[in-house]
């Protein structure tokens, strides 16, 4: 193998990477941060690992609003949370990479290789996913890592815990090779948000630009979560549009209102039967866009461009639609894989093709605007209205929700919060509920009480807990 210089060998890193008993900056705006630095650096310590390290913060996020719109080409209004990852690494010389959860002490090894096989449902499937992904898209020799991660996040809750482990992993691994001033990611990431592109098609498996993707994780969705980790600001809702993503503009957080989150206990991974699930919306927003293709000649990559098409129409969209009778293999979905990933036998009928059109134009061109609109002027009655709109819909037209997440937010609005709507992939997860400030903790309690009332399996796994909204992924600074 033909490495690289190792980056801790320059005069330039090492001042980088002071040893991690030093003091570290954490930011204001991160005081949850505190007790995971404090996991990290002990388990780095008691390895022997105390000296060179980097730290990165790497938070969880909110769908405000965006039900599977993303890949869609669609808007969402997206928060980073102050709860996520915080990951420390230290650069070895082969290319071997060892990650650690601190709070357990399970670890997984694996070499930095193209060829490398995750092991699927493990946790290590996730950074596995992400170093062979790395070793395929920057070849020549790559240096491997030691990884020690703690989180606060909640597994599999529907606030991308998946994707914010990915991300600190890919971050970790760029640090210790300098995969910044490689040209194959030159070439094609010049800011934050193509490096959220990029790292989604690490995810989903698809190409980007010249680097190849391979299987990812295994699901087909866009580059949501990913924008909202590397590109929050605090205390400001983000609205992008995907597919390519852009900036559309920041919305102010009310200064007196929190995010109060109510994770139901129903997990929503991004592996097995959720995973199926969330494919099959994607399937069929895939298969719409092909019915309406066929149909007119046009050859627009996703729904948010049909639309773009007709002036912001549906009417036109849902003639084509009304006319389809087709199954899936017969169609030309751009993406095989999402095809591949529908459920077996169940075709495409008009009814689903129509319900998931449907849902991506109200959510998409009536309720993000709607939304956007009222937290611009202050309304917070008129929001959470938008809100409750949201969540009956993507019960009604997607179907991506449990009896869990519908109770979550019914409960929430029982008492007392401006609006609420689970979010994410669905199918189990969370729910958010925009309340006062200063109403956070009797509001958690009585909800948490009202929810555990009606489902008692859950209160193992259900958490009730507030944040802001946070600040994106970054480097901690280390100081003497």
């Amino acid at each position: 193998m033909t490495n690289h210089p190792h980056p801790s060998q320059s005069p330039a890193t090492q001042a980088a990477l002071p040893p991690v008993a030093r003091a570290v900056r954490l930011p204001a705006d991160l005081p949850a941060a505190a007790p995971l630095l404090a996991q990290v650096t002990s388990a780095l310590t008691h390895r022997g690992h105390d000296r060179a390290a980097r730290l990165f913060w790497v938070p969880g996020r909110i769908e405000v609003l965006g039900k599977h719109t993303d890949y869609a080409g669609g808007d969402s209004l997206v928060a980073a949370t102050e709860r996520g990852f915080l990951l420390a690494v230290v650069p070895r010389t082969d290319n071997q990479v060892r990650i650690v959860a601190a709070a357990s002490g399970e670890e997984s090894v694996f070499p930095l290789t193209p060829d490398l096989a995750p092991e699927m449902g493990h946790w290590s499937n996730y950074p596995m996913t992400v170093a062979r992904r790395v070793a395929r898209n920057f070849p020549g020799g790559l240096w491997g890592a030691e990884i020690v991660f703690a989180s606060n996040l909640p597994p599999a809750a529907g606030m991308s815990s998946s994707s914010a482990l990915m991300i600190g992993v890919f971050l970790a691994l760029a640090a210790v090779n300098e995969l910044t001033n490689r040209p194959e990611l030159t070439a094609n990431v010049t800011d934050g948000l193509q490096l959220a592109e990029y790292l989604g098609t690490v995810e989903n498996g698809q190409n980007y630009g010249t680097l190849v993707g391979d299987k990812g994780v295994g699901t087909f969705g866009g580059s949501e979560d990913h924008t909202a980790i590397l590109c929050s600001r605090p205390n400001q809702l983000g609205r992008y549009t995907y597919c390519p993503t852009h900036f559309g503009q920041s919305v102010l957080l009310p200064a007196d209102a929190l995010f109060a989150i109510g994770v139901s206990g129903v997990v929503a991974e991004k592996t097995g039967r959720a995973r199926d699930l969330y494919n099959r919306a994607s399937a069929l927003a895939a298969a719409a866009t092909d019915v309406w293709n066929r149909a007119t000649g046009r050859t627009d990559p996703h729904l948010a461009a049909l639309l773009a098409h007709t002036g912001g129409d549906p009417a036109p969209i849902r003639a084509i639609l009304q006319q389809a009778d087709t199954s899936l293999a017969d169609m030309n979905v751009a993406d095989t894989h999402v095809a591949d990933t529908y459920v077996a036998g169940t075709g495409v009928d008009t009814v689903a093709l129509l319900r998931r059109f449907d849902h991506f134009y109200l959510e998409n061109q009536v309720l993000i605007p709607a939304a956007v609109a009222a937290l611009t002027d202050g309304d917070l009655a008129a929001f959470g209205a938008v809100a409750t709109r949201s969540q009956q819909t993507g019960a009604e037209l997607l179907g991506n929700q449990v009896p869990e997440t519908v109770a979550l937010a019914e409960l929430a609005v029982a008492q007392g919060a401006a609006g609420a709507s689970a979010f994410g992939a669905g199918f189990g997860g969370s729910v958010w509920a925009l309340i006062r400030r200063d109403e956070a903790a009797a509001f958690l309690t009585a909800w948490q009480n009202a929810y555990l009332a009606r489902f008692p399996q859950h209160a193992a796994r259900a958490g009730f807990f507030v944040t802001g909204a946070g600040p994106a992924a970054s480097e901690l600074n280390i100081h003497a």
